[in-house]
């Protein structure tokens, strides 16, 4: 980086003089630090100093972590009284962010301050510093643990995950029950609407400072490849002052590409110009430039994957990361860079390749190596490339992870999950294509989703600058991705509802008419009630335009509005006989009566002789129209005022039916034995696990069934996916098991919906074949056979499985928490069981 000038040091020498005085343990950390800190971090971490919670929307890869960092240090700064010292909290929304954190917080504060807490995994949970996903924190408030005793500060990193609609809804529980003690140091994106959310922290929370910065540290340049050539987004000629689309990219897609393919004379000419650059490709490019932006941009075909990857190589553009939006798709893009032969790496490189990948990966089992395609993956990496995907053993990923941040691997082909948090910063970004498939169709990827993938691109303190490059294809619009560029924020909407554990913890502990205010006080709620205001003002201001046409219609003779009200009704009938052709003789007679009817009471109306009935008549049908508008508002109003709340009472409703919940003469709500099970009980299908715990369904099950039958309530299948059939289905007590929970989920599902709730998915058992032969001690072949699943997706669906046995260890009764226990420590094992912690 370029060392700063006289002027700029005395600027940075007299601010951190300023900021000495004012600001002292804010002035000293920032000091400690490798960069000099930009505003918004100071910001951040002086508002932390004088006791307030802090919201930080930033671009990806800004560095809003290290305000976070400064939370654990101030927790830090206290000493230990009495056995207690200040405690940090730090969450994340996946286990691969809590292990990356975990570690860089043990490099700090050393092993014995620092612990992990991820649900399968619990490293020195008592410590002052604890690392943890979300879902973890919630738990722990529910149960009022005794960790939470001296809790000062909650880092919630990656905030913006409150808008998934899965799991979103942790994030707002956390927020609403941590004590108001507690500072909350909430980490987001940028996002367009981060006042309103910072005003929802600030009510439920109390003090918050909103800091909002838009600036990415490392500038990022936009870049489209087009048959080799790297050209501009965005026009950078001298002089331009203003953002606009390189007009070569709109001439090149204006071209006709049928007449350009049928000229034999222009394809000739091509082929030996493609020759020439594949000739020029093999020479060493001694100055590393970026290639020469050629006017003739048709004179090379589009590059494949391999001279993507030396062309970026040459360029000095690496390490870089393909998103590519599928796994097959990552996975060939590796094997076809390896087919081509291209290696990235020195032999000293390779060297140290081997040696990390042997050390991270000495506990996995030797027969299973093969299995997992160890050899050659371990010689993709020797080469500098890898692929990263959920597919992938976890081992597998962090090794990835790790080389690459050391500058090892150079080329990553990898799905949009890498965006999400995770360090692993280069100094490119290459995107094949602007859509993906969402599960049911192919969709343009959002202005968002093009922020988060390109923000991985420009290494703070190792760039000058970021690129981001997308590969031209066939129908590219270059004005829509500059659009896509151009925008770098999106809404951060709730996606918060009421479910049977929030209600029966939220019941235990306040009641429900202080449930019912907690719950009205979410950001779902918060939003809704912004919504209704401006709804309302909407209806205020219409109903001003309705006094102004009913004023515009009035009459001498009489009420006009009667008289137009009657001119309406008839007219629609009349449209309404006409375009209902095929109605009964009965019906047809029976509106021609009304009709008569109507025709004769307009012309009995006194405004009928009005000279100026037809003018008048116009300002009628405005009225009218108006009118109808401003009654779907309030509809609007009504639906949306206390939403949360009304499905909260549809949730007890539900609880009260099936006596989970009482309730007594005097309207208090107490929970039963069977509700105070369900407080332990958290994930999708909690009122199907209570049932059947309840029921006794799960008792004569061994534990290679029960550990089956966990996994079919976990498990979310393709669409595709038909299962296994009843003849595919383990044998012994599995099936008449997992029948009765098929048919007592039938009956949960028809209560919910005559309750007005939406109901879920019947649980499948297309996994619970080979959950069930793994249990039994099964080969990870065969076991990956019968699944027809990748290492990674078998062992995150086996984590989860775990996480509920583990649940059903704590709350079942005999001999099924015995049965449970004996389930888990049968697959804990193998490569579900190395954690890479």
């Amino acid at each position: 980086m370029t060392e700063p000038g006289p002027a700029e040091r005395y600027s940075r020498a007299r601010d951190a003089a300023q900021l000495d005085r004012s600001h002292p343990i804010t002035a000293a950390f920032a000091a400690s630090q490798r960069f000099t800190l930009d505003p918004f971090q100071i910001a951040g971490c002086q508002a932390l100093e004088e006791g307030r919670s802090v919201l930080v929307a930033a671009p990806t890869g800004a560095g809003k972590t290290i305000v976070g960092e400064f939370a654990v240090h101030l927790a830090m700064r206290e000493p230990v009284v009495g056995g207690y010292g200040d405690k940090a909290f730090y969450t994340t929304p996946m286990k691969a962010l809590s292990n990356q954190k975990f570690r860089e917080l043990q490099d700090v504060y050393g092993p014995d301050e620092v612990g992990l807490l991820t649900g399968d995994t619990n490293i020195n949970g008592n410590a002052r510093v604890v690392v943890m996903t979300t879902e973890v924190l919630r738990n722990m408030l529910y149960a009022d643990s005794p960790a939470l005793r001296g809790l000062r500060y909650v880092v919630m990193d990656e905030v913006h995950y409150l808008a998934d609609r899965f799991r979103g809804a942790v994030w707002e529980e956390v927020i609403i029950h941590l004590a108001p003690s507690v500072r909350l140091v909430s980490l987001s994106a940028t996002v367009s609407n981060a006042e309103e959310f910072g005003d929802w922290l600030d009510t439920v929370r109390g003090d918050t400072e909103v800091i909002v910065s838009e600036t990415r540290p490392v500038p990022l340049e936009q870049h489209v490849l087009v048959r080799g050539d790297l050209l501009p987004l965005f026009d950078d000629r001298a002089g331009v002052a203003t953002a606009q689309v390189n007009q070569e990219l709109m001439r090149i897609r204006s071209f006709k590409g049928s007449n350009f393919d049928n000229n034999r004379r222009v394809q000739a000419a091509n082929s030996a110009r493609h020759a020439g650059y594949e000739a020029s490709r093999r020479r060493p490019n001694r100055g590393m430039k970026r290639p020469v932006r050629s006017a003739n941009v048709q004179r090379v075909e589009r590059l494949d994957r391999p001279d993507v990857v030396e062309l970026l190589s040459r360029s000095n553009l690496l390490p870089a990361i393909f998103f590519i939006f599928s796994r097959a798709g990552c996975d060939g893009a590796v094997q076809q860079v390896r087919r081509a032969g291209v290696r990235l790496t020195s032999q000293d490189e390779r060297r140290e390749i081997r040696a990390i990948v042997e050390e991270r990966t000495r506990n996995l089992l030797e027969e299973d190596l093969a299995v997992l395609g160890y050899w050659q993956w371990l010689d993709n990496l020797e080469r500098g490339v890898a692929s990263h995907h959920a597919g992938l053993l976890p081992a597998f990923k962090e090794v990835v992870e790790e080389l690459f941040q050391r500058k090892l691997v150079k080329a990553v082909f990898a799905t949009e999950t890498l965006a999400l948090g995770i360090n692993m910063p280069a100094r490119t970004v290459v995107l094949e294509k602007l859509e993906k498939f969402n599960g049911e169709a192919r969709v343009a990827i959002t202005s968002g989703e093009y922020t988060q993938l390109t923000g991985r691109a420009g290494r703070r303190g190792i760039d000058v600058e970021g690129h981001a490059v997308i590969q031209w294809t066939e129908g590219l619009d270059p004005q829509a991705v500059a659009a896509l560029a151009s925008r770098r924020t999106y809404p951060l909407n709730s996606s918060f509802r009421p479910t049977y554990n929030m209600a029966v913890n939220l019941i235990d502990q306040f009641g429900r008419p202080r449930a019912r205010e907690i719950l009205e006080s979410s950001f779902a709620q918060f939003q809704a009630d912004r919504s209704v205001v401006g709804l309302a003002r909407e209806v205020r201001e219409q109903e001003e335009s309705l006094a102004g046409y009913e004023k515009a219609m009035t009459c001498d003779r009489g009420d006009f509005a009667e008289y137009a009200g009657i001119r309406r009704e008839l007219s629609d009938l009349e449209k309404l006989n006409r375009k209902d052709a095929n109605a009964s003789r009965r019906t047809r007679d029976e509106r021609q009566r009304q009709i008569a009817s109507l025709r004769k009471r307009m012309l009995r109306h006194a405004c009928h002789q009005c000279p100026d009935r037809e003018k008048h008549a116009r300002w009628g049908e405005r009225y009218f129209t108006l009118k109808r508008q401003i009654g779907k508002l309030r509809q609007q109003i009504e639906m949306r005022t206390g939403t949360v709340a009304r499905i909260f009472d549809r949730v007890v409703d539900v609880l009260i039916e099936l006596d989970y919940v009482r309730v007594a003469d005097d309207e208090t709500h107490t929970l039963t034995d069977a509700g105070r099970t369900m407080r332990r009980i958290y994930g999708e299908r909690d009122l199907l696990v209570a049932e059947s715990l309840r029921r006794g369904l799960w008792r004569d099950l061994d534990a290679p069934a029960l550990a089956a039958l966990a996994c079919a309530l976990v498990f979310e299948p393709r669409r595709d996916d038909a299962g296994p059939g009843e003849r595919g289905l383990p044998r012994g007590p599995f099936r008449p098991a997992f029948t009765a929970t098929l048919d007592l989920w039938q009956s949960l599902d028809d209560l919910e919906r005559d309750h007005r709730l939406p109901g879920s998915e019947a649980p499948s058992a297309s996994l619970a074949p080979a959950m069930h032969a793994w249990a039994r001690g099964g080969t990870l072949d065969a076991v990956l056979s019968e699944a027809d699943m990748a290492a990674g997706d078998f062992v995150r669906w086996t984590k989860q499985t775990i996480d509920l046995l583990d649940q059903l260890s704590l709350v079942a009764d005999q001999p099924v928490a015995s049965t449970a226990r004996k389930a888990l420590d049968a697959v804990r094992r193998g490569i579900v069981a190395y954690s890479g912690v």
